[in-house]
């Protein structure tokens, strides 16, 4: 494969232009023997004249026209896709934007994401990212964003838009003895060994989603951690374990050998929230945090999002 030399060809091109080695060299800003070199590495490159220069006038020969034709296009669209990454990367813009998640993405958050791309040129990369460790990947650059379940008290950390309260569940097998009921109570929870997710989190996050201790102070057991919401469900379904969740979860559980029971007594919901790192924020993350609100609140005006 041959080296291609960006420069060269905008000397080629622009001698092409003006078939004028002297005009040539004023344009880009050099000497005239500098062209002549330009030039003359291009045609070893190819291995065919490509210019032919007399006393009276310089001219492409029919090699050197047919490339000039062929290679312009290419060139152009080299340098557009140039420019656009500078201005990109002068106003903050990313064309692609990396975002976590944990379990499955609702349909309300699949439609920003269509809306971005589609009015915005906004493309998503999904990824999942463990339940126990839902800032490294952000805090490492490895993603743009995540979607995690709040608290986020980091100062590294913006949290850009908060989902809606969501009540929490709480997840049994089928065969359970409280799967017969419609609801529990939170203080049933100390009689259960609830699933805490395994992972860097940090310690009041941790908490919040699986609380050491009842409201009345009585210890909740939690003896086995799990990565993902689907290890989870598995575990629970097997009967020796219980897990809470959130309703959106809940309701895309399709197994029917657990059940989701509400959770009287809490003094917290559930909350997601869309974060990023704070020293990496961009246009395009503040456009989706936009279009969240948008498409959850029906309010086309941002207004002010807690941070």
């Amino acid at each position: 494969m041959h080296q291609v030399h960006v420069q060269e060809i905008e000397c080629l091109l622009t001698l092409a232009e003006e078939l004028h080695f002297g005009r040539t060299a004023t344009r880009l800003g050099c000497s005239q023997s500098r062209v002549s070199q330009l030039v003359a590495g291009l045609e070893r490159r190819v291995g065919v004249r490509l210019v032919e220069r007399t006393s009276r006038r310089v001219q492409l020969t029919r090699f050197g026209a047919q490339f000039v034709g062929e290679i312009r296009p290419a060139y152009e669209s080299l340098v557009t896709v140039f420019d656009r990454a500078h201005e990109r990367a002068r106003h903050g813009v990313l064309r692609q934007l990396r975002i976590g998640f944990h379990g499955s993405v609702g349909e309300e958050v699949t439609e920003t994401f269509r809306r971005l791309r589609a009015h915005h040129d906004v493309a998503m990369a999904l990824s999942e990212i463990p339940l126990g460790s839902p800032f490294s990947a952000v805090l490492d650059s490895r993603l743009d964003a995540a979607v995690v379940e709040l608290p986020v008290q980091e100062a590294a950390l913006t949290v850009g838009f908060r989902f809606p309260p969501q009540d929490r569940l709480l997840a049994v097998a089928a065969s359970h003895p409280l799967a017969a009921a419609h609801r529990v109570h939170v203080e049933d929870l100390a009689g259960l060994d609830i699933l805490h997710p395994t992972g860097d989190a940090p310690g009041h996050g941790m908490a919040a989603r699986v609380p050491p201790t009842t409201p009345a102070g009585a210890a909740i057991r939690s003896t086995r951690g799990i990565t993902s919401a689907e290890e989870g469900f598995a575990l629970v379904a097997a009967e020796d374990h219980a897990m809470l969740v959130c309703r959106p979860l809940a309701e895309r559980v399709t197994r029917s050998d657990v059940r989701c029971l509400a959770v009287d007594g809490f003094d917290a919901p559930s909350q997601l929230g869309l974060i990023w790192r704070t020293d990496r924020s961009t246009r395009q993350l503040a456009l989706l945090a936009q279009l969240l609100h948008e498409e959850f609140t029906g309010d086309a005006r941002l207004g002010q999002l807690q941070v």
